[in-house]
């Protein structure tokens, strides 16, 4: 049993709450929570773990809660007995998400998607009843993901999962919960039958808006009228201005009042300001969500050389006994280069050593790292707030058209790991890279930021390196692929 009743929650010196008056039950299984980067999803999944207290209200759980944070910086803490550990379970688990016994060990060398399997691998082992996971498939390639969904499919507890990954959600949960702060509202069904749902909803609202909006004119329009005559009446019945000896104009103002027919217009104006009043509280209870202008803008050019990097063949070490081979690889000014492989291949290590191989000028390469450190967010939130009130206006922009709130954003001190991303590719926009560089520039982003990311990198004219494990993404954008298989990297064609 999972509830939140009555739920309001303020940030530490946020001006207002995050969530207020919210009651959502969770039922067995697993639900969805879906929302815009900063929306406060990870907030929630703290809350439902007993993590954080609420301001107001209360969460009622029954049986033991685990979470799994998005950042991977740390090995959790039971990792050494479970690798450790000979019973059933741990084996059927280590087998499941090919978790290997010496991870522990070689925790700083392992890639972020081998961290999130033992992560997971973890909390699955520790037989939660109440399990929040944020953001399982970040980092993860293509096989862990099926290995990864078949492991949480077999999950009996309630589960809460943060997610960008549709097909996750379509393929786990019963139900979708929607964070629109200041509230959330579940519904029915995966990620994709819910969200129509939603947008069905939006429509409704918006067409329930309008008609009343209309209803509302035609009445003030109505109310204008009726004032008005209601105006002359009044004057009609004055006797202010009437000579003293006009005892006709008397007796017809007398007689004008105790019939009342001239009163009548300003008895229906009066009804007309009732049922002004009503439509008025009518339109005030349909919300409508506000939604915010997107999209955003790469005002940058091709590098006035012919290449913008050149690294000869040879191999790069990538931890005890393990080598990255490797042809001569370079790029062209307006080359679009995907680089994939396993997780643990090497891709990481490769783009690092592209980026110091690119001797551009400062500024010049946009690079958009894999993971930020909780100490480098810290740091780099501060440096934002220290920026002019001009270039700050810029960034903030960019944030802004990516999806986040600015307002918010600046008051948190610890942004999500997808307003972070939003800030780096911001700061980075503004100085009009040749060279972008990314690694998993989709993980931690919500679906609207990637599409409005997608739609900027297919119309950049500079260098584009793109690592990542969303085939889709890498279709949209890059021209040829390096695929890195059992310690070599080889060149492949794109299959458009």
């Amino acid at each position: 049993m999972l509830k939140i009743i009555d739920m309001t929650f303020v940030h530490a010196g946020a001006a207002e709450a995050l969530f207020s008056g919210v009651t959502v039950h969770f039922a067995q299984g697993w639900t969805g929570i879906v929302g815009m980067n900063g929306a406060g999803k990870t907030t929630l999944l703290r809350l439902a773990c007993g993590l954080l207290e609420p301001a107001l209200g209360r969460v009622e759980m029954s049986g033991r809660a685990v979470y799994c944070p998005q950042r991977t910086d740390d090995p959790p803490p039971d990792l050494s007995r479970f690798l450790a550990s000979d019973d059933r379970e741990a084996h059927r688990l280590k087998v499941d998400l090919d978790i290997a016994d010496d991870w522990f060990g070689r925790w700083a060398t392992l890639s972020h998607g081998e961290r999130k399997r033992a992560q997971i691998g973890v909390a699955l082992w520790s037989d939660p009843d109440i399990l929040a996971i944020d953001e399982p498939t970040n980092h993860i390639d293509t096989d862990a993901r099926r290995l990864l969904a078949r492991a949480l499919g077999g999950f009996r507890g309630t589960g809460l999962l943060v997610t960008h990954d549709r097909a996750l959600l379509d393929t786990l949960c019963a139900r979708c919960a929607f964070v629109e702060p200041p509230g959330i509202v579940v519904r029915p069904g995966g990620y994709t039958v819910a969200s129509q749902q939603a947008a069905a909803e939006r429509e409704r609202d918006r067409h329930a808006l309008e008609v009343v909006s209309r209803a509302r004119a035609r009445l003030n329009g109505e109310m204008s009228r009726r004032l008005a005559d209601a105006g002359r009446a009044d004057r009609k019945c004055s006797k202010r201005g009437l000579a003293p000896g006009d005892h006709d104009g008397r007796e017809r103002i007398n007689l004008a009042r105790l019939s009342g027919k001239d009163g009548r217009a300003g008895r229906l104006a009066a009804q007309l300001g009732g049922r002004l009043e009503r439509l008025g509280e009518e339109a005030a209870r349909i919300q409508v969500r506000k939604e915010y202008r997107t999209g955003v803008w790469l005002d940058t050019e091709p590098a006035r050389r012919n290449e913008l990097f050149s690294i000869p063949a040879g191999e790069i070490e990538l931890g005890p006994g393990r080598l990255l081979r490797h042809l001569s690889l370079s790029m062209g000014p307006s080359d679009r280069v995907g680089v994939t492989g396993r997780n643990g291949a090497g891709k990481s290590t490769l783009i690092q050593r592209i980026v110091g191989a690119a001797d551009l000028p400062p500024g010049r390469v946009l690079y958009l790292p894999q993971e930020i450190t909780a100490t480098e967010s810290a740091r780099l939130i501060s440096d934002v707030r220290a920026l002019s009130r001009e270039e700050l206006g810029r960034v903030m922009t960019i944030v802004s058209r990516l999806g986040s709130r600015p307002p918010r954003l600046m008051e948190t001190s610890e942004p999500s790991p997808g307003e972070m991303r939003k800030i780096l590719l911001a700061l980075g926009i503004l100085r009009s890279p040749w060279l972008i560089v990314m690694d998993e520039p989709t993980n931690h982003l919500d679906l609207p930021a990637i599409e409005c990311l997608e739609d900027a990198l297919g119309d950049c004219p500079c260098g584009l390196l793109l690592v990542s494990h969303d085939e889709v993404f890498l279709r949209h954008l890059v021209g040829s692929l390096w695929n890195i298989v059992d310690g070599v990297l080889e060149k492949v064609p794109c299959r458009g």
